[in-house]
């Protein structure tokens, strides 16, 4: 179900800066999160795995909390990317961002096996600090939001 995003930012970073276990194509153990638009409001879509287990048939919440995590992340970039002109389809290298601050409300109980959906809205609040709300769906259903602080990564973290 992750292949629903055609075009995700997290295609587009930086090799040498794609090894996060949430989004980083890089990281062959990791989650390997996608983050695409859907109208005007940025999407990840992911399936837990069986180990992302609190107790049997519900979802841990370590893995909301990440997946609330790289989906901010990846929707600062998102919205720098196109603030800057570009889209993720047009193959331009994406910014990267790292998360200042990170804020989770876990609302109900996520079940396991069920795809979920985490939906962001974007508000710059400074030329290199993103604000985005996020909200996570199963079943229709909202388990958790959040409030991720997204910063624009420093050149000093480039290799």
């Amino acid at each position: 179900m992750t292949n629903e995003i055609t075009y995700a930012i997290q295609d587009y970073y930086p090799a040498d800066l794609a090894h996060c276990y949430g989004c980083g194509k890089n990281n062959e153990q990791g989650l390997k999160l996608r983050t695409g638009w859907s109208q005007e409001q940025t999407l990840t879509i992911y399936t837990p795995r069986p180990e992302h287990t609190a107790i049997p048939g519900f979802v841990y919440g370590g893995l909301l909390a990440s997946l609330i995590d790289c989906h901010g992340t990846g929707s600062a970039s998102l919205a720098l990317h196109r603030k800057n002109g570009h889209e993720p389809e047009d193959g331009a290298e994406s910014p990267r961002f790292v998360t200042a601050s990170l804020e989770v409300k876990y609302i109900k109980p996520t079940p396991q096996n069920t795809p979920l959906k985490a939906f962001g809205t974007v508000n710059e609040v400074h030329p290199k600090k993103f604000n985005v709300n996020v909200e996570v769906y199963a079943n229709e259903e909202v388990v958790a939001t959040g409030l991720v602080v997204a910063a624009k990564m420093p050149d000093s973290f480039g290799g």
